[in-house]
């Protein structure tokens, strides 16, 4: 006798609930938002990585308790030529994740505006998270954590230090948006 199909005490099956997200990443060139989503997409990571021409589609699944979350992640161009194709990308995105450098204050300040893009722009309840990527190398940091933790407290972002390079919080990162 089989037992496919059957039911379990409660009901329900493993994973009760399936839900899936529209993830945005944006952010400026070269700031690491293609290798964040390799290493958690695919576990990879590429010393030198093409610059992404307008938008890649990559989906990762993951389980939360009860809950499947499927995202379906859309990273974008940092080329400032690609700027006006972001809207497309971002429109009806239930998450962002706006990726800097922490060796590079411009790219901070190149959030921030995307930060404000969102605030102002996509759904009201988008959960938009801030990522300060390339903490292997602190040692030429050029932003400091404090300083971005106090921005992402002050616009009710989540944030994090990542590196897509040794895996840092890249998964811890994704899964506190999912929660």
């Amino acid at each position: 006798m089989s037992s496919r199909g059957a039911a379990r005490p409660n009901g329900q099956s493993q994973a009760s609930k399936i839900c899936q997200f529209k993830l945005v990443l944006l952010g400026e060139s070269a700031v690491g938002k293609s290798s964040l989503v390799l290493r958690f997409v695919k576990g990879q990571f590429h010393e030198y990585q093409e610059s992404t021409i307008g938008a890649a589609f990559l989906t990762q699944s993951v389980c939360l308790d009860d809950t499947t979350v499927k995202f379906e992640i859309w990273d974008t161009a940092g080329q400032e030529r690609y700027h006006s194709l972001a809207p497309m990308y971002y429109r009806g995105a239930q998450a962002a994740i706006v990726v800097y450098d922490i060796t590079n204050q411009e790219t901070f300040a190149r959030a921030k505006t995307w930060v404000k893009e969102l605030q102002r722009q996509a759904s009201p309840s988008i959960v938009i998270a801030l990522a300060g990527n390339k903490a292997d190398l602190a040692n030429k940091r050029m932003v400091e954590y404090e300083e971005a933790q106090a921005y992402a407290d002050d616009n009710s972002l989540l944030f994090m230090e990542t590196s897509a390079k040794t895996a840092m919080n890249v998964n811890d990162l994704f899964l506190a948006i999912g929660e």
